[in-house]
């Protein structure tokens, strides 16, 4: 097998601080925090000698993480945030939940905001929505159904 696990996903904000405090509310734990600077990191992003500073986000089941990234050198240079969601490129985040209004509730008072109208519900399987985090990050909420419990996500196709 070429791939052992998918390590993490990284997200480039604005406001770190205002991010890592979004996603421990959502559920995330904060497995650590630094500054990776120097010509060594930026041969890997292809960006020359840079400063950022990094949070590293782990999903409860110790399965997942996200990566916060803050550059402060070299400077943002685009700005995807408000893209619709057919934009090309890497799109969202999902996240699975076990109450979805009472995640709504908890991040709402972060600043969330909903996408559409509302939340919605595929078949007797999820309750879905995407919401605008920090910064206007897109991301997926879905609340898997008790009906459906023992299907998986083969089955939906």
């Amino acid at each position: 097998m070429a791939i052992r696990r998918m390590d993490n996903m990284g997200v480039v904000v604005d406001d770190l601080s205002a991010a890592i405090e979004f996603f421990e509310v959502l559920g995330l734990e904060l497995e650590g925090r630094g500054t990776i600077e120097g010509e060594w990191a930026g041969r890997v992003t292809g960006l020359g000698d840079q400063r950022v500073e990094v949070a590293m986000m782990r999903t409860p089941d110790g399965q997942g993480r996200l990566e916060l990234s803050r550059f402060i050198e070299p400077a943002v240079v685009a700005d995807h945030r408000e893209s619709p969601v057919n934009a090309l490129g890497y799109l969202r985040v999902m996240f699975a939940v076990d109450d979805l209004d009472d995640t709504l509730a908890r991040v709402g008072r972060q600043g969330a905001v909903l996408v559409s109208d509302g939340v919605v519900q595929y078949e007797d399987v999820y309750r879905l929505c995407y919401i605008r985090g920090p910064g206007g990050l897109l991301i997926g909420l879905a609340e898997e159904l008790a009906q459906a419990a023992g299907s998986t996500s083969s089955d939906i196709a």
